[in-house]
C-alpha cells in the first residue's frame, strides 16, 4: 500500500516537469466544459491508455514498439484534427456533414445538435495517453525497471495506474482552475471565441512538439533536477520497505514513444538491514571454473562470500570490476572470497576460451564459475547483470544489490559481515576508491538519453533503414538520409540474424544518432577469426580527443575478439551526435550498442 501511495505521489509531481508541457493544451482545451462529463472522462482515458502502453512497452518487446508507433501516429492525427476544429469553427461545421462523429464530436457539440457525450472526451483522453511522455524520474524508473525484469503483472499495471492517477489528479486540479479562469474571462470579455482559437493553436503546437520528439528530448533534458529531489526522497521510502530494484540492463523502453531508458544512477541505495534472505545455493551447475578448482558452499563455510553475477560484454558489469578486484585484494586475508558467476547473454559468451581470455584481459584474479545453463542464476533467483549477493560465514545470504553503483554501501556490508565473523578491526579499515580505465571507467554523472540497442532482429528497435530489416537473409541496405536521436541504420551488404548483424562484404557501415558521453559496441571478428579493420567518425569527422579506448584519434581500430569495444569517450555528455563506423573488411559481427 505504501508503494502505491508513493507511485501516486510521484505522478502528482509530474506536473512540475517541463516535459509535461505538450500535454497541457489538450487538457486545458476542455476547461470550458463541465468537469464531470468532459474533464473526468478525458483524464480517465488518459490514465488507462498510459498505464496499458507503459506496461506493454516495458515488457512487450519489439512488437509493442511497432504497434505503439502506429498508435502515436493515429493519436497525433486525431488531436491535430481536434486542434483545427478549435481554431477554425467553420472547418468543424463543414466536417460535421461527412464525418459527423469524428472532428466535430471530438471538439464539442455545437448548436445543441448533439447531446454531451462521455465518449468523445474519453476518446480524446486515450489519444492523449498514447502521446503522454512523463519524464523518467526515479519513481517511474523504478516501476518500469521492475516491469522489464519481472514481466507483466497486475501489480506492475496497478503501480503504473497509480502513477498515472497521480498525474491526472494534478492535471484535474489545473483543469478545474482553468475552467473557473475561462468562465471569468468569458464574463469579462463577453466572448470565448478568441480563447477557443488560442486553445486550438496551443493544441497544434503541442501536437507539433510531440511529433518532433521535443517531449522526450529537449523538454526531458530541461526537467532533470526539477522533481528528482522530491521523487528521490519518496524512492528512499520505497527502498526501506523492499529490495533494490535491478537497474543495470534495465527497462529498455522505447525512446521517442513517450518513455525513456531508466538511468542506473537515479535509484537510491537500500537501507543497511542485514536480515537473512536465504541460504547459499549449490554451485554444482557451473559448467567450468576459471582461476580456481570447483568450489562448494560447504567448502566456503567460515568465509564471507561476495557472489557477482556478470557477463563480459556488459558495460555495467565491467564498470564494477575495479571495486571487485580492490575488495578481493584488500580483504582476502580477513576471510573474504569474491566469486564471479559468468552467466552469458550472447552465444559467444558461452565459449570457455572467450571467457578465459576476457578474464585475463580484464585483470580478474578471483574465482569465476561459468554458468552457461543459468543453473546458478536460477538457484539464486537472480534477475539482472550485474548482481551482488553477500553471504556470511554461516552460509546465509544477508544482502543483495542489483546494478552498478552504491559501492560504499556494498563495502560496508562486507565489513559488517567480516566483523560478525570475528574480524572486529575491519570496520575501521576505510573504503576503497579505485579509478577504472577504458571500459571499466565510471559512468557519466550526467543523464544518458540513449539506451542499450540490439542489432539482431530478435530485439532490435529504432532501425531506420528503408525497407526495414530482412531477417536471416542477405540484403544490401542503403544509407539513411537522416536519423533522429536513438535511431540507427545499416549501409552495405548485411545479414541480420536473431542476435547480431553480420557484414557480408567490405565497406559496410552502421550509423547511430546518440546522446551520451560514451558509446560502446559489442563486436566480433569474421567467423574464421580473421581480424576486421574499422574506422569511426563522429559528426562526419575523426573523433580526435573524443576517441574511445579501442580507437585512436583518427578513429581507426581492429576487431580481434568478440567483446565490448569502447569507440567514443567524450569529456562530457552534450548535444546528440551522429556516430558512424565503417568496416574495411568483410565478416564483422555487430551485436549491441551500450552507452554511459
Amino acid at each position: 500500500m505504501l508503494i502505491l501511495l508513493i507511485a501516486y505521489l510521484g505522478g502528482v509531481l509530474t506536473i512540475l516537469s517541463p516535459c509535461i508541457l505538450p500535454v497541457l493544451p489538450f487538457v486545458f482545451a476542455r476547461a470550458d466544459r463541465p468537469f464531470r462529463t468532459h474533464g473526468l472522462p478525458m483524464l480517465l482515458g488518459m490514465a488507462l491508455a498510459f498505464a496499458a502502453v507503459a506496461t506493454l512497452a516495458a515488457v512487450g518487446g519489439g512488437w509493442i514498439v511497432t504497434l505503439n508507433e502506429y498508435g502515436r501516429h493515429a493519436a497525433i492525427a486525431m488531436l491535430a484534427l481536434f486542434g483545427v476544429t478549435l481554431l477554425f469553427p467553420s472547418v468543424a461545421d463543414r466536417m460535421s456533414r461527412p464525418l459527423v462523429a469524428l472532428g466535430l464530436r471530438i471538439s464539442e457539440p455545437r448548436g445543441g445538435r448533439d447531446a454531451p457525450s462521455v465518449f468523445s472526451p474519453l476518446l480524446l483522453g486515450v489519444g492523449t495517453g498514447l502521446l503522454w511522455a512523463p519524464c523518467a524520474g526515479p519513481i517511474l524508473g523504478l516501476i518500469l525497471t521492475g516491469a522489464a525484469l519481472n514481466g507483466a503483472s497486475a501489480g506492475t499495471s496497478l503501480l503504473l495506474l497509480a502513477y498515472a492517477a497521480g498525474a491526472c489528479t494534478s492535471l484535474a486540479a489545473a483543469l478545474l482552475f482553468g475552467g473557473r479562469l475561462f468562465s471569468a474571462m468569458k464574463r469579462s470579455l463577453h466572448t470565448g471565441e478568441w480563447v477557443r482559437r488560442a486553445a486550438g493553436a496551443a493544441v497544434l503546437v503541442g501536437v507539433g512538439a510531440i511529433a518532433l520528439g521535443l517531449d522526450t528530448g529537449l523538454l526531458a533534458r530541461l526537467s532533470v533536477g526539477t522533481t528528482s529531489d522530491l521523487e528521490q526522497a519518496l524512492v528512499d521510502r520505497i527502498q526501506e520497505r523492499k529490495p533494490q530494484a535491478p537497474q543495470a540492463e534495465a527497462a529498455i523502453v522505447r525512446e521517442g514513444t513517450g518513455f525513456a531508458r531508466v538511468s542506473a544512477s537515479r535509484v537510491a541505495p537500500p537501507a543497511l538491514n542485514l536480515r537473512v534472505e536465504g541460504h547459499f545455493p549449490s554451485l554444482a551447475g557451473a559448467t567450468e571454473w576459471i582461476n580456481s578448482p570447483p568450489l562448494t558452499p560447504e567448502a566456503l563455510r567460515g568465509k564471507v562470500v561476495l557472489v557477482d553475477f556478470w557477463t563480459y560484454s556488459c558495460i555495467n558489469c565491467l564498470r564494477t570490476l575495479p571495486y571487485l578486484n580492490a575488495w578481493a585484494e584488500k580483504y582476502k586475508d580477513a576471510g573474504l572470497v569474491v566469486l564471479g558467476v559468468h552467466t552469458p547473454e550472447f552465444a559467444f559468451e558461452k565459449r570457455a576460451a572467450n571467457v578465459r581470455r576476457a578474464t585475463k584481459d580484464l585483470g580478474i584474479g578471483f574465482p569465476v564459475a561459468m554458468d552457461n545453463d543459468y543453473a546458478i542464476w536460477r538457484a539464486f533467483g537472480n534477475q539482472a547483470w550485474p548482481a551482488f549477493y553477500f553471504i556470511d560465514a554461516e552460509g546465509r545470504i544477508r544482502h543483495h544489490q542489483f546494478g552498478e553503483g552504491r559501492y560504499d554501501k556494498a563495502e560496508q556490508v562486507i565489513q559488517q559481515l567480516l566483523a560478525e565473523a570475528g574480524q572486529t578491526r575491519i570496520a575501521a579499515a576505510g573504503l576503497v576508491a579505485p579509478l577504472g580505465q577504458g571500459t571499466q571507467a565510471p559512468p557519466s554523472p550526467e543523464p544518458t538519453l540513449s539506451g542499450e540497442t540490439y542489432l539482431g532482429h530478435e530485439r532490435a528497435h529504432g532501425f531506420a533503414s528503408s525497407g526495414g530489416i530482412a531477417r536471416d537473409r542477405a540484403k544490401v541496405y542503403q544509407p539513411a538520409s537522416s536519423l533522429r536521436t536513438n535511431q540507427w541504420a545499416l549501409a552495405g551488404d548485411w545479414t541480420v540474424e536473431a542476435e547480431r548483424a553480420v557484414l557480408n562484404s567490405a565497406n559496410g557501415r552502421i550509423a547511430y544518432r546518440f546522446q551520451a558521453r560514451d558509446l560502446h559496441l559489442v563486436l566480433g571478428p569474421a567467423a574464421n577469426g580473421k581480424p576486421v579493420r574499422f574506422r569511426v567518425l563522429v559528426d562526419g569527422k575523426p573523433p580526435l580527443a573524443d576517441h574511445g579506448s579501442d580507437t585512436d584519434a583518427e578513429g581507426h581500430g581492429v576487431i580481434d575478439a568478440q567483446k565490448l569495444y569502447q569507440l567514443v569517450r567524450q569529456a562530457a555528455n552534450g548535444k546528440d551526435r551522429l556516430f558512424e563506423i565503417e568496416f574495411l573488411d568483410a565478416g564483422a559481427q555487430a551485436y549491441a550498442f551500450t552507452f554511459g
